[in-house]
């Protein structure tokens, strides 16, 4: 039985609220005048103007720009291969290899970052003299972008024409040729949006930083989680809205590019077919 519209509504406009009210709040406290986030006394930039002139802020936040590009660069190659790889090609072992390689987008960060530790402790500290640096950082949020970049190409490999790299191969191409030319140009969207996805992931990590981080590299959300132990401070209010709109811009680009991938790609199939 289908509920009348008005009750559609209703659930819709509660679930939005339930959503985003908290987010409003938030960036309506952070032009608060006030040291304490419960109480109102005026609108000021205060906390704004302070957190730009934030030292260890910038800080934290280039090390989880530096962990989040270099993370999501050597995914999208690794992550597009693998998903290539998963779709055009059998093997012994492809369904446990896929169901492993897919595994962190289930397992409990917390696990994760465990398991990390225990590997680089155990393994990687008394066989290779690896030390917690910001490079371990890297190598565990590598981990879980390489999954969610593979996810999203597959995902985008399912919906593509598969005639397509065939002709440029009956054309002449060679299969490099193809790959480049027919099919990385097709996946490209897909690849950006699992980039943009990772790098947001990538950036919000708390868990996986802390227990893969040595002496000296702190993320930006390790300073924050530092930060906040003691009680909510309005600077860190302005810090999260503007962390919510970097992210919500990402979103939109992603979604974008998706779209436009997605329009332009049926364009040229509805092309190939009419010749």
């Amino acid at each position: 039985m289908r509920l009348p519209l008005r009750w559609q509504s209703s659930l819709t406009l509660i679930l939005f609220l339930f959503m985003y009210f908290p987010i409003a709040v938030l960036g309506l406290y952070s032009f608060n005048a006030s040291r304490y986030s419960s109480i109102w006394e005026g609108f000021s930039l205060r906390w704004y103007q302070q957190l730009l002139g934030d030292g260890r802020i910038f800080s934290a936040l280039g090390t989880s720009l530096a962990v989040a590009s270099l993370a999501v660069a050597i995914s999208a190659v690794l992550g597009t291969l693998m998903a290539v790889g998963l779709a055009k090609y059998r093997f012994p072992g492809k369904g446990l290899y896929q169901g492993i390689a897919y595994l962190p987008l289930i397992v409990p960060d917390i696990a994760i970052a465990v398991a990390t530790l225990v590997f680089l402790s155990a393994i990687g500290r008394t066989y290779f003299g690896i030390q917690l640096s910001l490079w371990t950082i890297i190598a565990a949020h590598i981990v879980f972008c390489l999954a969610y970049i593979a996810l999203v190409v597959s995902s985008r490999l399912a919906g593509l024409n598969p005639h397509l790299e065939e002709a440029a191969l009956d054309l002449g191409a060679t299969p490099r040729q193809a790959f480049i030319q027919v099919l990385l140009p097709e996946l490209l969207p897909g690849i950006v949006a699992g980039c943009l996805l990772a790098f947001v992931l990538s950036m919000d990590d708390l868990l996986i930083s802390s227990f893969t981080a040595g002496n000296g590299a702190n993320t930006l959300p390790m300073e924050i989680y530092s930060r906040v132990r003691t009680g909510m401070k309005p600077d860190i209010n302005a810090l999260s809205v503007l962390l919510i709109l970097g992210s919500g811009m990402l979103a939109f680009v992603a979604e974008f590019w998706r779209a436009g991938g997605d329009s332009s790609g049926s364009l040229r199939s509805n092309r190939a077919q009419s010749k």
